[in-house]
């Protein structure tokens, strides 16, 4: 089985050979941490598809009335591979997005009408062609797995070639402008404000603890505007550990994602939700005091807690019994634009189970739909307008293998021929104040802006 070790390359720049071909896909650490960034992917030429439109899926472009996540699985399990030592965990099997509305085939929620960007509920490459990276030991690897029916030397020889070209082509500066025209919101500043106030009702009514609620802005694209380079700006401005390019052909998403959603490395499996946030200070001096009030606020940390709660329940359904744990509780982590508390959650899946099976128990993560789980998901498509698409979905990969990580699909952008449109919400819970979640939904939303090279709206402009 072919696999060979070549000189590192920014990840960045050696995806640019592929930046423009329908289903090639970069998952990227673009920020290295302990917790979750290391290793980034290249995955270039899948041998079959999987997708799902309108509630019906697709494979190779073929409809089927199976059961999407049934099928996946099926998949998966005639093409299982052993992991190769010594090399990063990804060595080829799935990669792309699951949708937040695939949750329809797992509890019954309605989900909004209004759906303009018309794009697949989950779309998935299988590929045998991976170029590795690790971002630490700063090494990297081309490999061609022997499933997809090609040869596999020839198809190492493709990828040799590709990275050959990365490093003979630098690539050009990051635009500072992009064709681009007016932005709008979903929701009107006094609208967001009444919907906090209904998640509050329904809380003191007592149907839920907490749910998230999200607005959504639209951007006009030109026909000029470069996707790619739009990613490239938005890494350069929010770099996230589990960030990701995909571009589709008709649609393409960027994601600088903070939260990892599972990570399933044999039996082992981990979650981080994130809870809790406050903007960046504009000195240390208000930097700090933004993340001691952040550590401080009770408010925040029961959010969290809650969620973690959760996430508990979720990966029983799944995990030996007294497995699961939390060894780490409402942790701070600093980012580009924003402070958040990070839960950690872990369990032992049994062996009989797999992925798949630990994606039905706990998708969507909890961390985006609140508490409990399917009246949030009821209360949130009763009061978001624009179904999520793939943002609160879940974006990564699952091995050949049965390894997996994929993150939460926030601070991600989807985008097809006319516009672009990325979320920001928070979990509402009895004591939100409603100017102030808006005012948070705008911090999350703020380097998503910058990136477009658009001035943010003010938490008090209507």
């Amino acid at each position: 089985m072919p696999v060979e070790e070549t000189a590192y390359l920014d990840p960045i720049q050696a995806f640019a050979p592929w930046a423009g071909q329908p289903w090639s896909i970069l998952l990227d650490s673009a920020r290295l941490d302990g917790a979750g960034g290391r290793y980034s992917y290249i995955c270039v030429n899948p041998f079959q598809t999987l997708m799902v439109r309108d509630g019906h899926p697709f494979v190779d472009g073929g409809v089927t009335n199976r059961d999407p996540f049934d099928l996946l699985d099926e998949i998966l399990a005639r093409m299982k591979l052993p992991q190769l030592s010594g090399l990063p965990p990804f060595q080829g099997g799935a990669a792309g997005y699951i949708g937040y509305e695939m949750g329809r085939f797992l509890e019954q929620v309605n989900i909004p009408n209004t759906d303009d960007m018309r794009l697949p509920d989950m779309a998935l490459g299988f590929y045998d062609q991976i170029i590795a990276f690790d971002g630490v030991e700063r090494r990297a690897w081309i490999i061609a797995r022997d499933i997809g029916g090609a040869e596999p030397a020839a198809r190492l020889s493709r990828l040799r070639a590709g990275v050959t070209a990365a490093r003979a082509a630098p690539l050009p500066p990051v635009a500072d402008r992009f064709d681009i025209g007016a932005w709008n919101a979903n929701f009107t500043r006094t609208d967001y404000e009444a919907a906090v106030t209904r998640v509050i009702e329904y809380i003191l009514e007592g149907d839920i603890f907490q749910a998230n609620i999200a607005q959504r802005f639209s951007v006009a694209l030109g026909p000029q505007f470069d996707r790619f380079g739009f990613y490239r700006r938005l890494r350069a401005v929010n770099a996230a550990p589990h960030a990701a390019f995909l571009e589709m052909g008709e649609f393409a998403i960027a994601s600088s994602s903070p939260e990892r959603f599972l990570k399933l490395a044999d039996t082992m499996v981990e979650a981080r939700p994130i809870k809790g946030t406050r903007p960046r200070g504009a000195t240390p001096e208000q930097d700090d005091a933004l993340a001691r009030e952040l550590t401080a606020s009770e408010k925040d940390r029961a959010e969290n807690i809650m969620i973690v709660d959760l996430l508990r329940n979720d990966l029983s359904r799944v995990c030996e019994d007294g497995s699961v744990d939390v060894p780490s509780l409402c942790a701070l982590e600093s980012f580009a634009s924003v402070h958040h508390l990070v839960s950690t959650v872990t369990g032992v899946v049994r062996r009989e189970l797999g992925p798949v099976d630990v994606l039905r128990a706990a998708f969507p993560g909890g961390s985006i739909t609140g508490a409990p789980k399917i009246r949030a998901m009821q209360v949130i498509a009763e009061i978001e307008p624009h179904i999520r698409g793939p943002y609160c979905g879940g974006l990564g990969y699952i091995g050949f293998d049965g390894s997996m990580d994929m993150n939460i699909a926030i601070r991600t952008i989807a985008m097809n021929a006319r516009q672009a449109v990325f979320h920001a919400g928070g979990g509402i819970v009895v004591d939100s104040v409603p100017s102030a979640e808006y005012a948070e939904s705008l911090d999350k939303a703020r380097a998503l802006f910058t990136a477009f090279g658009l001035a943010p709206p003010e938490s008090g402009a209507p």
